[in-house]
């Protein structure tokens, strides 16, 4: 193979219907699935494919879909909160790594120069392995994980500068040109975020109103890529143009609906991407200098798990196990590092045989991680975590659940129905988050200051993208009945625990919904029995009677709905039961009228 695209999808889809289910059996996880793959599949090894960096060029795009997605749950608001755990956690991190590791390569008679960037190339985790093994393991809302996402949001955050310096360590003459290149950089992150505030909202706004599910995807494609191309033109990273964007949308109405559409495209790119990862892995060199590749993982996982450790514990604020836990999600070697090394080696301050080494030492670090961090979760599995978090996460908790991170309930449906329960909710301060499939009650709604998103809540990953996994109760409130039951068909699927209250439209709509196992109920039943009500008091009936002759007209109705749900599939059984329910309720309130206190025969006589 020469790594066709055809060819390139079959070693792609190999990994994942092959390696991806065994190695998930024995419990090693999706990313080094995907690294064994591509090392064995790849040109160091049964040479199946050999252009590697084909690839690792194209599944980048893996990368800046997930920091879009990234940038979609982190808020400006959130951010903010953030700052602490960010620049002092992983500003600490960072410098004390680079330091001890470029002092290393000094020792080893490097120049100081090389050495620096040595130091700081490996200074760098992997934010792609690392995400998705906290990902996989349900951890990213951890204290750990938290601490773990600042770090790696601060790495990515300074890989820009340290590439823009590269050039002025190899001893470039021409300092205008990096002085522009600065301006070029402040002025394209400006660019995207003065225009992604004016103009992505409307874009999306404009795109949803075509009720087009395919354009609105690809809406969602040309502003990631777009984004991505514009900052890479303007020499920075793709994956920062990506995250911008996504912090911009990340309180907009489309939030969730673009999670969902982003989602699938990520996975698969990103498995594509460890793939390329595993290829580029030497394994001629490491079988050609086993010892010196060996000492060079060893050091570098030792000196930054000693390093993340003790920054977990102090500024982290981190308990010794989750400080433990920490370390060993983070202490490999980073994708970053091979564009660092490249750079490296282009003005001179490596050489191609130091290069290689480092690569694979990266590399064998990324695919040993997996590994190490599910013997340290053994290890550490008798040790109770402590449930209270650093106080700069509360703060971030806080947040989640006004931004509906964790809501308790899900509404479906923001009509004129939906609106009622959300405003009830609201008033009890019990977080929600909904859901409209109308782009023009989505914009009339949040006009009004309300929490909703646009989207089809008939999605699976649209529901997972709001958070449906830890609500408690779901609203049904669509007005379309089809609609409503295929929500309802699909929540009762993937969430059978939770409880769901629909709204029906008429009796037939509520037993197809309890067929569902959901609480139906009736849209103009309460309503209608509340002007029933105030129709006998007009009438003359005292208010406590009437309300007592509603109360029990409730009662009878909701007995005859549910006996009636078990033969509505006949028609005949339907009629007679409604024939003796209507027999049985006039001698209810015959009953009731006859045990009432004596009259006179004259006003006995006069029909009620």
């Amino acid at each position: 193979m020469h790594g066709s695209g055809l060819e390139l999808a079959l070693v792609f889809l190999l990994a994942a219907v092959l390696a991806v289910p065994v190695f998930k059996k024995f419990g090693l996880g999706a990313v080094l699935a995907y690294l064994v793959t591509g090392a064995v599949l790849g040109p160091y090894g049964l040479r199946l494919v050999r252009d590697a960096d084909r690839i690792l060029n194209a599944a980048e795009i893996g990368v800046v879909m997930m920091l879009f997605v990234i940038g979609l749950e982190l808020s400006p608001s959130r951010l903010q909160v953030m700052r602490k755990p960010v620049f002092g956690t992983g500003g600490v991190q960072g410098l004390l790594t680079a330091l001890v590791l470029g002092g290393l390569a000094l020792l080893a008679d490097l120049h100081w120069k090389t050495a620096l960037v040595i130091g700081l190339g490996l200074a760098l985790s992997s934010t792609a392995v690392s995400l998705q093994l906290l990902s996989e393991r349900k951890e990213l809302t951890s204290d750990y994980g938290r601490q773990g996402f600042a770090i790696l949001l601060f790495q990515d955050l300074v890989a820009i500068p340290l590439l823009a310096a590269i050039p002025l360590l190899a001893g470039a003459k021409n300092q205008t040109l990096t002085w522009a290149m600065a301006l070029q950089a402040v002025g394209a992150v400006a660019v995207v975020v003065l225009g992604g505030r004016l103009l992505l909202r409307q874009l999306f706004r404009v795109v949803a109103r075509t009720r087009m599910p395919e354009v609105f995807t690809a809406t969602a494609l040309l502003v990631v890529l777009g984004t991505a191309w514009f900052m890479q033109l303007a020499g920075l990273s793709a994956g920062l143009g990506a995250f911008l964007a996504g912090v911009l949308l990340s309180d907009s109405e489309f939030r969730h609906e673009l999670e969902s559409q982003i989602e699938p495209f990520k996975g698969l790119l990103l498995g594509l991407f460890f793939i390329a990862v595993g290829m580029d892995i030497d394994l001629d060199r490491v079988a050609a200098e086993p010892r010196i590749i060996a000492a060079g993982v060893a050091v570098l996982l030792l000196v930054k798990f000693g390093i993340l450790f003790l920054v977990g514990l102090r500024p982290g604020k981190l308990n010794p196990r989750s400080a433990l836990m920490l370390a060993s999600v983070l202490w490999l070697g980073g994708e970053f590092a091979f564009v660092v090394f490249s750079e490296a080696v282009r003005v001179g301050l490596l050489d191609d045989p130091t290069r290689d080494r480092l690569v694979a030492m990266v590399g064998v670090s990324m695919a040993l991680t997996p590994l190490l961090l599910i013997a340290m979760s053994r290890l550490l599995a008798h040790y109770k975590a402590e449930k209270k978090q650093p106080r700069e996460f509360d703060a971030i908790d806080s947040a989640d659940a006004v931004d509906g991170q964790r809501p308790q309930v899900l509404i479906a449906g923001m009509g004129r129905f939906g609106q009622i329960v959300a405003r009830l909710l609201t008033a009890q301060r019990i977080p929600f988050v909904a859901l409209e499939h109308s782009p023009e009650q989505v914009e009339d709604m949040r006009r009004f200051g309300s929490r909703i998103y646009y989207g089809d809540p008939t999605r699976p990953e649209l529901l997972r993208a709001a958070g449906a996994q830890h609500v408690k109760a779901f609203v049904i409130a669509i007005d379309d009945t089809e609609t409503n039951i295929k929500a309802t068909r699909l929540i009762r699927r993937m969430y059978p625990k939770a409880t769901v209250f629909a709204r029906a439209r008429n009796r037939q709509h509520a037993w197809r919904l309890m067929d569902l196992g959901a609480q139906a109920f009736r849209e103009t039943f309460g309503s209608s029995l509340e002007m029933g009500e105030k129709v006998l008091e007009a009438l003359g009936l005292p208010p406590e009677v009437a309300a007592d002759h509603a109360r029990r007209f409730r009662v009878h109705d909701e007995n005859l709905l549910r006996a009636q749900h078990l033969v509505y599939d006949d028609d005949a059984a339907v009629v007679q039961t409604a024939r003796d329910a209507r027999g049985a309720l006039e001698a209810l309130f015959e009953a009731d009228v006859s045990d009432s206190d004596p009259v006179d025969d004259a006003d006995s006589a006069k029909p009620i």
